[in-house]
């Protein structure tokens, strides 16, 4: 029978090598990334358009005085159906000292996984390229496509973020 010391090291242990995500739906798939980079959920908003942006960028709003670009995550990985109405989801990202939004079709829940939980990336069969994925996890029976959101942001594909400014702060 283990001790109570022993018990709570491990309590301790499993809850330090837990990380909250936040898991949304793209057409029939169920994604998430960390929490950590989440600054707000809202409802979609017109956008004021930018001329030669790739479709996916839908354009930039004002948020509380900062020009937020909005990527439609549907379309970047031609999944789920491109409408935008009153239940549309923009989920707003802190990534690298920028704010992106990123539209999805809905936000289901906040889970907390332990490492042990993330399987490695498979280098076939999902919408994301593998570059952009930290792994799998399964919930309630739910295959979880666990999004890199900091590495697809700051990506060439986008061209969100320049690259030459992340060096610098490294």
């Amino acid at each position: 029978m283990e001790s109570r010391s022993t018990m709570a090291a491990k309590v301790e242990y499993s809850s330090q090598d837990e990380v909250e995500f936040l898991s949304f739906v793209l057409g029939e798939e169920h994604y998430a990334l960390d929490i950590m980079s989440v600054k707000e959920i809202r409802g979609y908003e017109s956008v004021t358009k930018i001329a030669n942006a790739p479709s996916f960028i839908k354009g930039v709003i004002n948020l509380r005085g900062d020009i937020v670009p909005i990527v439609d995550l549907r379309m970047k990985f031609a999944v789920g159906a491109v409408t935008y109405n009153e239940f549309t989801i923009v989920i707003m990202l802190n990534v690298f000292e920028r704010i992106v939004g990123i539209v999805v079709d809905a936000v289901s829940d906040v889970i907390k996984l332990s490492t042990e939980e993330i399987l490695p990336a498979p280098e076939f069969g999902v919408a994301f390229d593998s570059r952009y994925l930290k792994g799998l996890a399964t919930v309630e029976d739910k295959m979880i496509i666990l999004v890199n959101i900091q590495a697809l942001i700051s990506s060439d594909e986008l061209g969100l973020i320049d690259a030459n400014s992340l060096t610098d702060q490294e």
